[in-house]
């Protein structure tokens, strides 16, 4: 039996950047303690969520991968706990900027890079001001504690990032998130949607799922505000919500899972044997057509 205990976490996020980079750390070292060998941070945890704004000054945020401070701090504190810690940053390639994470192994190794997939733009969540989509597509990795496939915040809306990083032999799928209040609308609450959303990917790939969301509310420059609504939970492999945080506190949740017995389960509830991907062209198009031939 391969028996991993993971973590998913939350914290609030302010501009005092060294205070968030070591609230993130006594996170870190508490699920540690606690047993846990893989432990997911949220979204962009090293600021606020500067992109309620659209202000030129925030792009200077972005730091490249390489020698990047951040990846390198985590990667420090990974080693010592021996613990697989993915790591969420703002990245700068050359002319462009993504919503990137790093994972690193349990030996502080970074064995790779992520780059968001799906990039929203709405009131409050104005991200295509600041990211290119990413162009690394949907990766899973090899680590101490197993195969881990990791989407990015708003990549969960998306079942097709999930069974991807399923077929690529995913054991346990991640989100880091930032999401809260609506600025538009202060009567709509997406928490139960976001929640069941990924609940769903965790039941049609019997796999189990981490979700991190960030706590608080965060002012932006232009009067608006969100408050960010935690729930950040752990999904058992049929979707179970195996623990769940609140919506306003710290808190580190932890929950063990049999790697082995769940991939004796995936196999043999037969989802992935009788896919057909002879009729799943219409998902490569935008308007549900099945693409056409480059000469018509």
């Amino acid at each position: 039996m391969r028996s991993l205990t993971v973590a998913a976490t939350q914290m609030r996020c302010d501009w005092n950047i060294e205070g968030n980079i070591a609230r993130a750390e006594a996170l870190v070292r508490e699920a540690a303690a606690r047993g846990a060998k893989l432990i997911l941070l949220q979204e962009l945890f090293e600021t606020p969520y500067f992109c309620q704004d659209q202000l030129h000054e925030f792009l200077d945020l972005a730091r490249p991968f390489e020698g990047n401070r951040l990846v390198a701090h985590f990667a420090r504190l990974a080693k010592e706990l021996g613990v697989v810690l993915p790591v969420s940053f703002f990245e700068r390639a050359g002319q462009a900027t993504f919503n990137s994470l790093a994972m690193v192994d349990a030996d502080g190794q970074v064995l790779g890079l992520y780059r968001k997939s799906h990039i929203p733009d709405g009131p409050g969540y104005t991200e295509k001001f600041y990211f290119s989509p990413g162009d690394t597509g949907f990766r899973v990795w090899d680590t101490a504690v197993g195969r881990i496939g990791v989407g990015i915040c708003w990549d969960q809306w998306f079942p097709e990032c999930a069974r991807t990083m399923a077929l690529l032999g995913a054991e346990v799928l991640l989100y880091p998130t930032a999401i809260g209040s609506e600025p538009h609308d202060s009567g709509l609450d997406s928490a139960g949607h976001w929640q069941r959303v990924m609940q769903g990917h965790a039941g049609a790939n019997l796999m189990p799922l981490i979700a991190s969301n960030r706590i608080g509310r965060e002012e932006g420059r232009n009067g608006t505000s969100i408050t960010f609504y935690g729930s950040s939970f752990i999904a058992g492999p049929t979707g179970e919500k195996v623990t769940e945080a609140g919506r306003d506190e710290e808190a580190v949740l932890t929950a063990t899972f049999d790697l082995d017995g769940i991939a004796r389960q995936r196999q043999s509830w037969g989802v992935f044997r009788d896919r057909r991907p002879d009729l799943y062209g219409p998902l490569l198009s935008l308007d549900g057509r099945a693409p056409m031939r480059a000469n018509g």
